[in-house]
């Protein structure tokens, strides 16, 4: 390591600040890896021993207002973020005064005072997240940076790619950082990519890229000052690959038998640390006893914080259900009705939802698939391009996991996005973000972040789409906690529920069936915000209860007046919200009726008409007077030809068929 014209003046104080930095993690993670094998420290461990030079000549860098996203391997990040050592060391234990309360584990570290939102286990899986608090940041102009850590493994998954494509694309002041340690877990990187050149990869989508040393703190640290500068002047993405190298296994548990010792030993002799600390004494900088003096004060904090962490608390079980939700808002009060209706569209209805939530709150915007210029798949969005503009009615690429977990990262900074899927299926390829992200950074942040995103997409068959665009897998999502799952069916719902979800906590998704598009009614002039916390009695009724959502609504209203002919009188529930259900209204209903069927055009096996009707059994079973039925779809592919569509989902008839058959009435 030699001085040179393009590198800065080295103070001092600035180069025993780079080093304490550097041995300060390097002694916290060998300390962590004699604690694992002690099983003090369980699950994973992935250790960032060589990497060091990266997070000390990066991120003491960034302003306090700068966010941080990392990987797994983020404890080096964390503690150079300004993380305290204790609260990170009480992590790593899974105690309660870990800087995520214990509930990330070493994986999973947050912390909101330092904007360091978290260390994320999916690989690739901050990128999308980091590119949405970007793009709340060049939203509001706030002239912030977000910094996001990964390795070269992420640069195979597709979220690298479409996270990149739309930061440049939308001028998204990010700072990328590979931390290219030439192993993917256990397999190479030229066994693995057929361009190992990633600055290459970044240059492509037309982002300024740049490769560095990550071996020298002085090298990283020239180019993150050149390229932070150049981000806040540009508010433009910049690029560091950073070639560097790990010394110690993927994780704990890896025998490292993909990699020789001589390879190994070879790194080790060029080190951060070695070659740095050597330069600084060989040039007489600084000399052992400031070395001495480093290692003592870093001995004493690491003792201090292994002694925090074996002297506080564990959760207590009693709080495990907490940060699962945000604070509960209230209902929103009923809207009082004007006396003047108006003849809508359920589409149109849906539209007016989101042009008043846009109207009302300057953090909501709307981005998907064709939504602007197009008008959006299904025309909800027409004309809103021209109302509202291009920055808030934005159009994505193709990219479902990217521009989903751009709206997760843009709701955790503060806005308030509407991201629309064009259909169900393809909401598929953004499950990583809504599953990974979305319903969990509540949770495993202990309760400091949250992503009040909304997310809306098409559900249901009938438009003879075939089976990859038919499905309804509201169900699926229902399974999950941390989000909620709307499935409004009537033009109040379709229109109020939107407002009412934007101001949840917590993510929340919207099912909107397609054969309610066309569908008109009267709503009434005044209608507004509906609450999204209960069930809806539909009919009243006393001898069955039909239970459904969405766009089996209607068809269950039609066999309750065909089973009314019959003298049969049946109460139809809307069940509204899918998770949390309702099961007071669903109860209530049973213990009257003493009968219960179903109707769900999800799959029966594993469905959510299961769950309904495995929850009647536990809690109102004394009160019925026959087994629960179903009436679902059938257990195929909802097939193109219009008579084999028809068959594959409920319709009215089977409805009534399964009433009269559990009436006695065939």
């Amino acid at each position: 390591m030699t001085a040179s014209a393009d590198k800065p003046r080295l103070t001092r104080d600035h180069v025993l600040s780079l080093l304490h930095q550097m041995i300060r993690v390097r002694r916290f993670e060998d300390k962590c890896a004699e604690l694992y094998t002690q099983q003090k420290i369980r699950g994973f461990l992935h250790l960032y021993d060589g990497e060091e030079a990266i997070a000390a000549g990066i991120i003491p860098l960034l302003e306090p207002r700068d966010r941080i996203v990392a990987t797994y391997r983020e404890h080096g990040h964390a503690l150079l973020r300004g993380v305290q050592m204790t609260a990170v060391m009480a992590e790593m234990y899974g105690k309660s005064s870990g800087c995520s309360g214990g509930r990330g584990g070493s994986m999973h570290l947050f912390d909101a005072g330092t904007n360091f939102y978290g260390g994320n286990a999916i690989v690739g899986g901050g990128l999308p997240l980091a590119g949405g608090l970007a793009l709340a940041d060049r939203m509001e102009g706030t002239g912030g940076v977000t910094a996001c850590f990964f390795g070269e493994g992420a640069v195979a998954e597709g979220e690298f790619h479409e996270t990149l494509n739309l930061a440049e694309l939308w001028d998204l002041p990010v700072l990328f950082v590979c931390e290219n340690n030439g192993y993917a877990m256990g397999t190479a990187l030229a066994r693995s990519e057929s361009e190992t050149d990633i600055r290459a990869k970044a240059a492509a989508y037309g982002i300024e890229a740049e490769t560095v040393d990550g071996m020298d703190v002085i090298a990283v640290e020239v180019a993150a000052k050149k390229a932070i500068a150049r981000i806040r002047e540009t508010g433009r993405p910049v690029f560091l690959e950073c070639r560097t190298y790990r010394f110690r296994a993927h994780s704990m548990f890896d025998a490292q038998l993909y990699r020789d010792k001589d390879e190994v030993e070879s790194w080790r002799g060029r080190g951060p640390i070695v070659r740095f600390q050597g330069w600084l004494l060989e040039t007489g900088l600084i000399h052992q006893d400031d070395v001495d003096r480093i290692e003592a004060e870093v001995a004493a904090e690491i003792t201090e914080a292994v002694s925090f962490a074996e002297q506080s608390e564990w959760e207590p079980v009693e709080t495990l259900a907490s940060h699962v939700l945000g604070p509960q808002p209230a209902d929103p009060p009923p809207a009082k009705p004007s006396g003047t209706t108006v003849e809508m569209t359920y589409r149109e209805a849906v539209k007016q939802g989101i042009r008043e939530a846009m109207i009302r709150d300057p953090r909501v915007f709307l981005m998907g698939e064709d939504v602007g210029a197009y008008g959006g798949c299904y025309a909800v969005s027409k004309g809103l391009m021209d109302e509202f503009g291009e920055d808030r009615i934005r159009d994505t690429p193709l990219s479902e996991s990217g521009f989903t977990g751009a709206g997760i990262g843009a709701a955790a900074a503060g806005m308030r996005p509407i991201v629309e899927l064009m259909t169900v299926n393809f909401s598929l390829l953004a499950l990583d973000q809504i599953m990974n992200t979305a319903a969990t950074i509540r949770h495993m942040s202990g309760g400091q972040f949250g992503a009040p995103v909304v997310i809306r997409m098409a559900t249901g068959a009938g438009k003879q789409l075939a089976a990859q665009h038919s499905h309804s897998l509201e169900g699926w999502y229902a399974h999950i906690p941390g989000l909620k799952v709307l499935t409004p069916a009537t033009l109040e719902d379709a229109r109020g529920m939107l407002w009412s979800a934007l101001q949840d906590p917590d993510p929340v998704l919207i099912f909107e069936n397609v054969m309610l598009y066309n569908r008109s009614g009267p709503i009434d002039e005044a209608a507004g915000p509906v609450d999204i916390s209960r069930a809806a009695i539909r009919r009243p009724g006393s001898d069955l209860s039909l239970i459904t959502y969405g766009g089996s609504l209607y068809k269950t209203l039609e066999a309750a007046e065909a089973l009314a002919a019959d003298g049969i009188n049946a109460e139809v529930i809307d069940l509204r919200v899918l998770r949390p259900l309702d099961d007071a209204t669903i109860m209530a209903s049973v213990n009257r009726t003493r009968r219960a069927i179903i109707v769900d055009e999800g799959w029966r096996s594993g469905s959510l008409s299961a769950e309904i009707s495995a929850r009647i059994m536990e809690q109102a079973l004394w009160s019925l007077d026959a087994p629960v039925g179903r009436v679902c779809a059938e257990e195929v592919p909802i097939p193109y030809p219009k008579h084999l569509e028809d068959a594959a989902i409920p319709q009215v008839a089977g409805i009534v068929e399964v009433a009269k058959a559990m009436l006695g009435r065939v």
